[in-house]
C-alpha cells in the first residue's frame, strides 16, 4: 500500500498545524518548510477545509489553523477520506472482470491487509504524532521552539 502524495500532503500540512497551535500558518510557509509545491498545497489545503479539518481565514492577516484538536483527529480518518482508491488491486473494483475472482483467495487475503493497515492508522490520533517530539519536528521544519 502506498499513500497518494495527496494524503502524504495532507498528514503534513495537519502536523505543521499542530505544531503552531496559537498562530495562523500560511501556505506558503507551509510549503517552504517541506520544500513542496505551493499549488497543490492549495489544492490539500482546501479539501482538509471541506473535510472540517482546517479552518482557513481570508484577508489581511489570514492564514490556517486546525478547526480540531489533534486529540480528535485520528490519522485512519485523514487518510480514508484523502485517498480517492483503496481498491489495492481491480477485483476491490465492483464490476471488474477478472477470470479467476470466484475461486481467488488474493483478495480476500489483501482486504484484510488492508483493513490491518487501517486499524493500526486508526490508533493513532495527529497528537500521538507529535508527543515527545514536537521539538525535533519545528527545528526540522525550521520553526522557533516558541512557535
Amino acid at each position: 500500500m502506498r499513500l497518494t502524495r495527496y494524503s502524504d500532503y495532507s498528514l503534513r500540512v495537519l502536523i505543521y498545524l499542530a505544531l503552531k497551535p496559537d498562530r495562523l500558518s500560511s501556505i506558503r510557509e507551509i510549503a517552504e518548510s517541506y520544500d513542496i509545491s505551493e499549488t497543490h498545497l492549495m489544492k490539500v489545503v482546501q479539501g482538509l477545509g471541506h473535510l472540517g479539518y482546517v479552518t482557513t481565514l481570508r484577508g489581511r492577516g489570514g492564514g490556517l489553523k486546525l478547526a480540531r484538536a489533534p486529540d480528535d483527529i485520528r490519522v485512519g480518518d485523514v487518510v480514508r477520506q484523502t485517498e480517492e482508491d483503496m481498491a489495492l488491486v481491480d477485483c476491490f473494483i465492483e464490476g471488474s472482470a477478472c477470470a479467476i475472482t470466484a475461486p481467488c483467495r488474493l483478495r480476500h487475503v489483501l482486504r484484510q491487509a488492508l483493513e490491518a493497515f487501517l486499524a493500526v492508522l486508526d490508533q493513532y490520533t495527529l497528537a500521538d504524532l507529535l508527543r515527545s517530539k514536537s521539538k525535533a519536528l519545528k527545528a526540522s521544519l525550521g520553526l522557533t521552539l516558541a512557535e
